[in-house]
């Protein structure tokens, strides 16, 4: 999977599975859009990514994760709920706001 850290006011998580990355997913009006240039980061283990957003939970990040083995991720880390997962065309999906 892949984790990017977007440094801001707020620093922001991407995270995301490779097997998505540069895809595009719809459902009605709603969009899941996998660009490269917000979610290509360093690629890493389940575990380093687990690491890192642990750590970045701590430091009041902002958190924007999809595909099956991302949002796995976060669930073990303690990120989000399972109540704070959407899909679209079977790709779940979480946003955080911390």
């Amino acid at each position: 999977m892949f984790i990017n850290i977007i440094k801001s006011y707020r620093d922001v998580v991407a995270a995301c599975d490779s097997s998505i990355l540069g895809k595009r997913f719809e459902r009605g009006n709603f969009q899941l859009d996998i660009k490269e240039s917000f979610y290509k980061g360093e690629e890493v283990s389940e575990e380093k990514a687990m690491e890192i957003m642990k750590s970045m939970a701590s430091e009041d990040a902002t958190f924007n994760i999809a595909g099956k083995e991302s949002v796995k991720a976060a669930l073990k880390a303690g990120i989000i709920s399972k109540e704070s997962v959407g899909k679209i065309q079977g790709i779940p999906f979480a946003l955080v706001l911390l």
